[in-house]
Parts: C-alpha cells; structure tokens; sequence
C-alpha cells in the first residue's frame, strides 16, 4: 500500500480535524476545518483573534490532531505539529479553502476582516486506512 498516496488523498478530500492543544496546565481540543498545501507541506485553519485557540498558542506551539474520518477508520494523525500565525494572508489563500469547502466560513465577507490564519507544520504522520493498515510517513 502506498501510505504516502493515501496521505495526499485524505489531506485533500477531508475538510475537518481535532486540534489538540495544552497550555497553561491544561488539555484542549476542538473541531476545525482546514486546508492542506502539498507545495508546501503545511496544513491552514483559520480562527476568530478572539478566541481561546490564539491565546494558548502563545503559550505552547507545540499541537496534535487528528483528521475525521469520512469513510471507515481512514484518518490522519500528527503529534508533533508546530502551530504559528500564517506569513500569507486570508485573502491570498481564500479561494482553495473554498474550493474545498464551498460553505465554508471565509465565504462570508463580514467575518474576513475578524479571521486569523494559522499554520501547522509537521515532519511526521501516521496515516491510518483501518484497524490492519496503518503507518508512520515522512513529510
């Protein structure tokens, strides 16, 4: 089985994962939509500046997640991701999470301008098909 193919095929048809943080003594984890830049090799969500997330950011880049499956058990897992605000602009980026995700909030053009974009980076993945077939991949 090629892992590395199936990677690239979760990453681009699922659209949702669990954002795990810890800060301040304490676990968090919360549903977020995201796009992944096979270019680039780095995933994008966006969030409200006011929110929670940006807060315990600041106190410890360091995140997991877990992709949701749409069929069967497939999914993708991350435990030593580093999260940072986005050098590149909502805007510039905008249309691919659209593409994907053609309801997705960044449709709506009040709610831009209170958006952050951030980025997850990442060298390691387990990439799961089912119970018999699952392995850990370079990124």
């Amino acid at each position: 089985m090629d892992y590395r193919k199936e990677f690239e095929r979760m990453m681009h048809t699922q659209t949702a994962m669990a954002l795990a943080t810890a800060a301040y003594g304490v676990s968090n984890v919360r549903i977020v939509n995201f796009y992944y830049d096979a270019e680039t090799k780095t995933l994008y969500f966006s969030t409200f500046r006011d929110n929670q997330k940006v807060a315990e950011f600041e106190k410890n880049t360091h995140v997991a997640f877990t992709t949701i499956p749409t069929n069967g058990e497939e999914h993708v897992r991350v435990k030593n991701g580093i999260v940072k605000k986005s050098s590149v602009s909502i805007e510039a980026i905008k249309d691919k999470f659209l593409t994907k995700m053609p309801k997705y909030i960044m449709s709506i053009p009040d709610v831009l301008p209170a958006l952050l974009l951030f980025e997850i980076t990442f060298h390691e993945a387990d990439v799961v098909i089912d119970f018999k077939h699952m392995d850990t991949i370079a990124v």
